[in-house]
Protein backbone atom coordinates (compact mmCIF):
# COMPACT_ATOMS: atom_id res chain seq x y z
CA UNK A 1 0.00 0.00 0.00
CA UNK A 2 2.89 2.40 0.49
CA UNK A 3 3.82 2.01 -3.28
CA UNK A 4 0.25 2.89 -3.81
CA UNK A 5 0.56 5.80 -2.13
CA UNK A 6 4.22 7.08 -3.47
CA UNK A 7 2.67 6.32 -6.93
CA UNK A 8 -0.19 8.51 -6.58
CA UNK A 9 1.63 11.19 -4.89
CA UNK A 10 3.31 12.50 -8.38
CA UNK A 11 1.33 14.88 -10.19
CA UNK A 12 2.16 13.26 -13.64
CA UNK A 13 1.33 9.87 -12.72
CA UNK A 14 -2.25 11.07 -11.54
CA UNK A 15 -2.04 12.97 -15.13
CA UNK A 16 -1.49 9.06 -16.61
CA UNK A 17 -4.37 7.91 -14.41
CA UNK A 18 -6.65 10.50 -15.29
CA UNK A 19 -5.81 9.95 -18.93
CA UNK A 20 -6.42 5.71 -18.83
CA UNK A 21 -9.66 6.91 -16.57
CA UNK A 22 -10.84 8.87 -20.05
CA UNK A 23 -9.95 6.30 -22.41
CA UNK A 24 -8.85 2.99 -21.14
CA UNK A 25 -6.27 0.57 -23.17
CA UNK A 26 -3.60 2.82 -24.10
CA UNK A 27 -0.80 2.35 -25.63
CA UNK A 28 2.42 4.13 -24.94
CA UNK A 29 2.19 6.50 -28.31
CA UNK A 30 -1.25 7.07 -27.47
CA UNK A 31 -0.44 8.44 -23.71
CA UNK A 32 2.86 10.09 -25.11
CA UNK A 33 0.20 11.88 -27.95
CA UNK A 34 -2.09 13.21 -24.91
CA UNK A 35 0.66 14.39 -22.38
CA UNK A 36 3.40 16.95 -22.11
CA UNK A 37 6.01 14.63 -21.51
CA UNK A 38 9.01 12.61 -23.11
CA UNK A 39 8.72 9.51 -23.98
CA UNK A 40 10.98 8.17 -21.57
CA UNK A 41 9.66 10.18 -18.86
CA UNK A 42 6.02 8.41 -19.46
CA UNK A 43 7.64 5.14 -19.71
CA UNK A 44 9.52 5.52 -16.45
CA UNK A 45 5.70 7.15 -15.01
CA UNK A 46 4.21 3.80 -16.07
CA UNK A 47 6.82 1.76 -14.98
CA UNK A 48 6.21 2.75 -10.97
CA UNK A 49 2.57 2.96 -11.48
CA UNK A 50 2.70 -1.12 -12.89
CA UNK A 51 4.82 -1.59 -9.61
CA UNK A 52 2.55 -0.05 -7.40
CA UNK A 53 -0.46 -2.31 -9.15
CA UNK A 54 -2.38 0.60 -10.45
CA UNK A 55 -1.62 -0.42 -14.00
CA UNK A 56 -1.66 -3.44 -16.32
CA UNK A 57 -0.71 -4.28 -19.40
CA UNK A 58 -2.29 -6.28 -22.09
CA UNK A 59 -0.69 -7.37 -25.52
CA UNK A 60 -2.64 -6.65 -28.56
CA UNK A 61 -0.81 -8.04 -31.25
CA UNK A 62 2.66 -5.99 -31.11
CA UNK A 63 1.23 -3.48 -28.93
CA UNK A 64 1.09 -3.34 -25.40
CA UNK A 65 -2.10 -1.59 -23.68
CA UNK A 66 -1.97 0.40 -20.56
CA UNK A 67 -5.48 -0.49 -18.09
CA UNK A 68 -6.38 0.51 -14.86
CA UNK A 69 -6.25 -2.02 -12.55
CA UNK A 70 -8.46 -1.21 -9.21
CA UNK A 71 -7.23 -4.30 -7.47
CA UNK A 72 -4.97 -2.47 -5.01
CA UNK A 73 -8.22 0.13 -4.31
CA UNK A 74 -10.09 -2.97 -3.48
CA UNK A 75 -7.22 -3.90 -1.03
CA UNK A 76 -7.10 -0.58 0.66
CA UNK A 77 -10.90 -0.56 0.83
CA UNK A 78 -10.97 -4.11 2.30
CA UNK A 79 -8.10 -4.05 4.70
CA UNK A 80 -7.39 -0.68 5.94
CA UNK A 81 -10.29 1.61 5.26
CA UNK A 82 -12.55 -0.01 8.10
CA UNK A 83 -10.37 2.50 10.26
CA UNK A 84 -11.27 5.40 9.35
CA UNK A 85 -14.77 6.68 9.33
CA UNK A 86 -17.67 6.55 6.63
CA UNK A 87 -17.04 9.92 4.77
CA UNK A 88 -13.63 8.45 4.23
CA UNK A 89 -15.05 5.27 2.88
CA UNK A 90 -17.27 6.52 0.86
CA UNK A 91 -15.08 8.81 -0.71
CA UNK A 92 -12.38 5.39 -1.70
CA UNK A 93 -15.54 3.61 -3.15
CA UNK A 94 -15.96 6.88 -5.47
CA UNK A 95 -12.47 6.76 -6.50
CA UNK A 96 -12.59 2.77 -7.41
CA UNK A 97 -15.39 3.22 -8.94
CA UNK A 98 -13.94 6.12 -11.03
CA UNK A 99 -11.20 3.36 -12.07
CA UNK A 100 -13.10 0.91 -12.88
CA UNK A 101 -15.20 3.07 -14.95
CA UNK A 102 -15.02 2.29 -18.48
CA UNK A 103 -15.99 4.42 -21.99
CA UNK A 104 -19.40 2.90 -23.18
CA UNK A 105 -18.11 2.75 -26.48
CA UNK A 106 -15.93 0.28 -26.27
CA UNK A 107 -16.01 -1.14 -22.28
CA UNK A 108 -13.31 -3.41 -21.25
CA UNK A 109 -13.00 -4.75 -17.75
CA UNK A 110 -9.24 -5.50 -16.90
CA UNK A 111 -8.24 -6.56 -12.86
CA UNK A 112 -4.90 -7.89 -12.06
CA UNK A 113 -3.95 -9.62 -8.68
CA UNK A 114 -1.10 -11.05 -6.94
CA UNK A 115 -1.84 -14.73 -5.14
CA UNK A 116 0.44 -16.76 -2.93
CA UNK A 117 -0.24 -20.00 -5.06
CA UNK A 118 1.05 -22.04 -8.05
CA UNK A 119 0.03 -21.92 -11.83
CA UNK A 120 -1.42 -25.60 -11.14
CA UNK A 121 -3.42 -24.88 -8.19
CA UNK A 122 -4.75 -21.68 -9.81
CA UNK A 123 -5.78 -23.79 -13.00
CA UNK A 124 -7.64 -25.95 -10.68
CA UNK A 125 -9.23 -23.20 -8.85
CA UNK A 126 -10.37 -22.09 -12.60
CA UNK A 127 -11.74 -25.33 -14.09
CA UNK A 128 -12.85 -27.75 -11.06
CA UNK A 129 -16.25 -28.03 -10.14
CA UNK A 130 -15.58 -28.33 -6.60
CA UNK A 131 -13.55 -25.13 -6.85
CA UNK A 132 -15.23 -23.36 -8.14
CA UNK A 133 -18.40 -23.66 -6.23
CA UNK A 134 -16.63 -22.42 -2.73
CA UNK A 135 -15.94 -19.10 -4.20
CA UNK A 136 -18.66 -18.47 -7.11
CA UNK A 137 -21.68 -18.22 -5.12
CA UNK A 138 -22.30 -21.87 -5.09
CA UNK A 139 -22.24 -22.54 -8.63
CA UNK A 140 -19.96 -25.33 -10.54
CA UNK A 141 -18.72 -25.08 -13.67
CA UNK A 142 -17.57 -28.27 -15.81
CA UNK A 143 -16.07 -28.46 -19.29
CA UNK A 144 -13.56 -30.60 -20.51
CA UNK A 145 -11.74 -27.61 -21.11
CA UNK A 146 -10.89 -27.84 -25.33
CA UNK A 147 -11.54 -25.90 -27.67
CA UNK A 148 -15.01 -25.38 -28.70
CA UNK A 149 -16.16 -27.35 -25.71
CA UNK A 150 -19.36 -25.70 -24.17
CA UNK A 151 -18.97 -24.45 -19.98
CA UNK A 152 -21.54 -25.97 -18.28
CA UNK A 153 -22.94 -23.92 -14.82
CA UNK A 154 -24.85 -25.88 -11.78
CA UNK A 155 -26.66 -23.39 -9.48
CA UNK A 156 -27.19 -25.94 -6.62
CA UNK A 157 -25.37 -29.17 -5.87
CA UNK A 158 -28.24 -31.75 -6.85
CA UNK A 159 -29.57 -29.45 -9.36
CA UNK A 160 -29.11 -29.88 -13.29
CA UNK A 161 -25.76 -28.89 -15.62
CA UNK A 162 -27.07 -25.98 -17.95
CA UNK A 163 -25.69 -24.71 -21.27
CA UNK A 164 -25.55 -20.97 -20.87
CA UNK A 165 -23.89 -20.75 -24.46
CA UNK A 166 -20.64 -20.46 -23.02
CA UNK A 167 -17.98 -22.36 -25.28
CA UNK A 168 -14.02 -22.45 -24.62
CA UNK A 169 -11.80 -20.51 -26.92
CA UNK A 170 -8.45 -21.06 -25.57
CA UNK A 171 -7.05 -23.64 -22.93
CA UNK A 172 -3.41 -23.57 -22.02
CA UNK A 173 -2.86 -25.73 -18.80
CA UNK A 174 -1.32 -23.33 -16.05
CA UNK A 175 -0.73 -19.93 -18.20
CA UNK A 176 -4.15 -18.89 -20.14
CA UNK A 177 -7.66 -19.98 -20.29
CA UNK A 178 -10.56 -17.98 -22.37
CA UNK A 179 -14.16 -18.44 -22.76
CA UNK A 180 -17.29 -16.66 -24.30
CA UNK A 181 -19.49 -15.39 -21.37
CA UNK A 182 -22.88 -16.13 -20.59
CA UNK A 183 -26.14 -13.42 -21.48
CA UNK A 184 -28.23 -12.70 -18.81
CA UNK A 185 -30.60 -14.73 -17.62
CA UNK A 186 -34.44 -15.02 -15.76
CA UNK A 187 -33.02 -15.08 -12.54
CA UNK A 188 -30.92 -12.05 -13.15
CA UNK A 189 -33.90 -10.11 -13.73
CA UNK A 190 -35.64 -10.80 -10.55
CA UNK A 191 -32.39 -9.88 -8.55
CA UNK A 192 -31.88 -6.79 -10.11
CA UNK A 193 -35.35 -6.24 -10.02
CA UNK A 194 -35.52 -5.57 -14.13
CA UNK A 195 -39.03 -5.53 -15.94
CA UNK A 196 -39.52 -7.89 -18.67
CA UNK A 197 -38.75 -5.06 -21.08
CA UNK A 198 -35.70 -4.50 -19.68
CA UNK A 199 -34.49 -7.86 -19.61
CA UNK A 200 -35.63 -8.25 -23.44
CA UNK A 201 -33.81 -5.22 -23.99
CA UNK A 202 -30.46 -6.45 -22.13
CA UNK A 203 -31.04 -10.27 -24.14
CA UNK A 204 -30.29 -7.90 -26.85
CA UNK A 205 -26.16 -7.86 -25.89
CA UNK A 206 -23.75 -9.90 -27.69
CA UNK A 207 -21.94 -12.20 -26.02
CA UNK A 208 -18.30 -10.77 -24.37
CA UNK A 209 -14.94 -12.88 -23.60
CA UNK A 210 -13.23 -13.27 -20.58
CA UNK A 211 -9.47 -14.93 -20.47
CA UNK A 212 -7.63 -15.52 -17.79
CA UNK A 213 -3.24 -15.28 -18.24
CA UNK A 214 -1.41 -16.59 -15.22
CA UNK A 215 2.29 -16.03 -15.30
CA UNK A 216 4.60 -16.99 -12.43
CA UNK A 217 5.55 -13.88 -10.01
CA UNK A 218 8.46 -14.93 -7.61
CA UNK A 219 6.67 -17.43 -5.16
CA UNK A 220 2.92 -16.40 -6.07
CA UNK A 221 1.21 -16.34 -9.23
CA UNK A 222 0.16 -13.19 -11.50
CA UNK A 223 -3.54 -13.63 -12.90
CA UNK A 224 -4.83 -11.46 -15.02
CA UNK A 225 -8.79 -11.02 -15.88
CA UNK A 226 -9.50 -9.61 -19.15
CA UNK A 227 -13.48 -9.39 -19.86
CA UNK A 228 -14.04 -7.47 -23.35
CA UNK A 229 -16.09 -7.66 -26.48
CA UNK A 230 -19.02 -5.94 -24.60
CA UNK A 231 -21.83 -4.13 -26.89
CA UNK A 232 -21.28 -0.53 -26.70
CA UNK A 233 -23.04 0.96 -22.94
CA UNK A 234 -23.20 -2.75 -22.09
CA UNK A 235 -24.88 -3.46 -18.65
CA UNK A 236 -23.68 -6.94 -18.58
CA UNK A 237 -19.87 -4.81 -18.09
CA UNK A 238 -21.28 -2.93 -15.59
CA UNK A 239 -22.85 -6.21 -13.74
CA UNK A 240 -19.47 -7.86 -14.13
CA UNK A 241 -17.34 -4.61 -13.11
CA UNK A 242 -19.11 -4.29 -9.70
CA UNK A 243 -21.55 -1.10 -11.02
CA UNK A 244 -24.55 -2.29 -10.66
CA UNK A 245 -26.62 -2.70 -7.11
CA UNK A 246 -26.12 -6.42 -5.45
CA UNK A 247 -23.37 -7.12 -7.64
CA UNK A 248 -19.92 -7.61 -6.28
CA UNK A 249 -18.56 -8.54 -9.78
CA UNK A 250 -15.08 -9.66 -10.92
CA UNK A 251 -13.67 -8.04 -7.63
CA UNK A 252 -15.61 -9.64 -5.01
CA UNK A 253 -15.27 -13.11 -7.42
CA UNK A 254 -11.58 -12.70 -7.60
CA UNK A 255 -10.87 -11.57 -3.91
CA UNK A 256 -12.68 -14.65 -2.84
CA UNK A 257 -10.44 -16.90 -4.79
CA UNK A 258 -7.32 -15.01 -3.52
CA UNK A 259 -8.48 -15.31 -0.32
CA UNK A 260 -9.60 -19.50 -0.74
CA UNK A 261 -5.95 -20.15 -1.75
CA UNK A 262 -4.15 -18.81 0.55
CA UNK A 263 -6.37 -19.69 3.77
CA UNK A 264 -8.25 -22.29 2.48
CA UNK A 265 -11.44 -20.49 3.31
CA UNK A 266 -13.36 -18.11 0.87
CA UNK A 267 -14.70 -14.69 2.01
CA UNK A 268 -17.86 -14.88 4.15
CA UNK A 269 -21.05 -15.49 1.99
CA UNK A 270 -19.46 -16.84 -1.29
CA UNK A 271 -19.48 -20.30 -0.43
Amino acid sequence: MDEVFRALADASRRRLLDSLNARNGQSLRDLCAGLDMTRQSVSKHLAVLESAGLVTTVRRGREKLHHLNAAPITAIADRWISRYDRQRAEALADLRAALERESVENPTFVYTTYINTTPQRLWAALTEPAFTRRYWGGVALKSDWRVGSPVLWQDAPDGEFRDLGQRVLAAEPYRRLSYRWHGFQPEHAAHFGWSDEELAARLGERRSTVTFEIEPHGAAVRLTVVHDDFSPDSEMHRAISGQLDGSGGWPELLASLKTLLETGEPMPGQA
